[in-house]
């Protein structure tokens, strides 16, 4: 049984999975170098939290595994806000809860949840988390995102519910359950809570969460206004192929980057 053979490409498609002219992710010579950037993005993030009102009081993370140690990752510190947040504010954390580097101290949540999330999912580079309105009121009805357009497909079938809630995360056995559940999906959506979403790479993971909490919108809308059509199961493949690609969701990220320190360059001050 012979392959059947595929069509040349088009010219003007690119060498990519979703045949988009995109630039691979950039390679550093040291964990040093690594670190600094990946600290740059984790600053520009945060930013971009706050311009988009994603801040709510001291709630809300992200973080990224330390290049070097991966039993360690870079945090925001707790009580400082999303809009004011610089490069020289991170801080690092260990498998104990410790600050090991900077001068604020740890928000608990994150430590509890970011800890077990890079301890049982290797792959999770990055995880981004907040108590978006849009997040908490699909939460709150108990719905995951519907296939209701394309970029709703990237996460079909890349999505879990998390239902338990004890009060706010503060211990290690609650973060390993949200870990645990999370798996090897990109977003858990944690019912009276929250969103978080993980990624190969910082970037992946916020433009996820940037994704989800807009396609939350659009269901929430689509509901309000009246029944939306969903996509079949193989449209919402295909659709999840292009926009929920791992390289698009990166790059996707560089566009926030440049937008952000364009218009608030301190956050790079070190």
């Amino acid at each position: 049984m012979t392959d059947k053979p595929t069509e040349p490409r088009a010219e003007f498609l690119a060498d990519t999975a979703t045949g988009l002219p995109i630039p691979g992710e950039p390679v550093f010579n040291s964990p040093e170098e690594t670190r600094r950037h990946r600290k740059q993005r984790l600053a520009a993030a945060l930013r971009l939290f706050g311009k988009y009102g994603f801040g709510e009081g001291i709630s809300g993370h992200i973080s990224v595994r330390d290049p070097e140690y991966p039993d360690q990752f870079w945090v925001n510190p707790f009580g400082v806000s999303f809009k004011h947040v610089r490069v020289a504010d991170l801080i690092c954390v260990d498998a104990e809860g410790r600050v090991v580097h900077g001068k604020h101290r740890v928000n608990p949540s994150a430590f509890v949840i970011h800890s077990q999330i890079h301890e049982l999912q290797p792959e999770a580079t990055a995880a981004a988390h907040g108590h978006t309105a849009h997040s908490r009121a699909l939460g709150a009805l108990g719905r995951l995102l519907e296939p209701i357009d394309q970029e709703s497909a990237a996460f079909y079938g890349r999505q879990t519910l998390y239902e338990a809630y004890e009060g706010p995360s503060v211990s290690l056995e609650q973060g390993r359950d949200i870990a645990e559940k999370l798996g090897d999906n990109r977003a858990i959506l944690l019912r009276h809570h929250g969103l978080i979403t993980v990624g190969g790479s910082l970037d992946e993971a916020v433009h996820w969460f940037f994704t989800y909490d807009s396609c939350a919108q659009v269901q929430l809308l689509a509901h309000a206004a009246g029944t939306p059509k969903t996509f079949t199961h193989e449209q919402a493949m295909a659709a999840g192929e292009g926009f929920g690609d791992a390289q698009l969701g990166w790059f996707s990220f560089q566009l926030l980057w440049d937008e952000i320190v364009a218009e608030q360059p301190d956050l790079l001050e070190e």
